[in-house]
């Protein structure tokens, strides 16, 4: 199996799915393809590359970081692991610009915090946090 054209591959259609999460109207359906066709694609791409190559390495595991650092030297695992990522950043994604959607929040609004939940996240999903609870507070404060 090729890796790199396997990575190749995944990426560019995260990026793809990224690009129509943040730019292309918001319709339930599409919301729906993202996360049960694009994220669906992933996970199984993912579940595949797990069974196959996880279990081969040997010393590898989840129990010290050298056992973790072992795992990653095979490229079945790294680009799995990559995969991890991409899917479940991308579920995130969905999951905010759903509630976004719901809280009534401008597309220019949504737009940063999903760029940044592509690039790092964790961080993206603090900052939805953090701006949602800063919306309820002041929807607090003015009733």
């Amino acid at each position: 199996m090729d890796f790199a054209q396997v990575f190749s591959v995944v990426s560019s259609a995260a990026m793809l799915g990224w690009l129509v999460l943040i730019l292309a109207p918001r319709r339930p359906f599409v919301i729906q393809a993202l996360r049960l066709g694009l994220v669906g694609a992933l996970s199984l791409t993912y579940a595949v590359l797990i069974f196959v190559y996880f279990f081969r390495v040997d010393g590898g595991g989840f129990g010290s970081i050298a056992e973790v650092r072992t795992l990653f030297l095979n490229d079945g695992v790294l680009v799995a692991g990559w995969i991890h990522y991409l899917a479940f950043d991308l579920f995130v994604g969905c999951w905010i610009a759903s509630e976004a959607d719901r809280l009534g929040w401008n597309r220019v609004v949504q737009a940063p915090v999903l760029v940044v939940t592509f690039m790092f996240g964790p961080i993206g999903l603090l900052l939805f946090f953090i701006m949602r609870a800063s919306q309820s507070a002041l929807a607090t404060a003015k009733a």
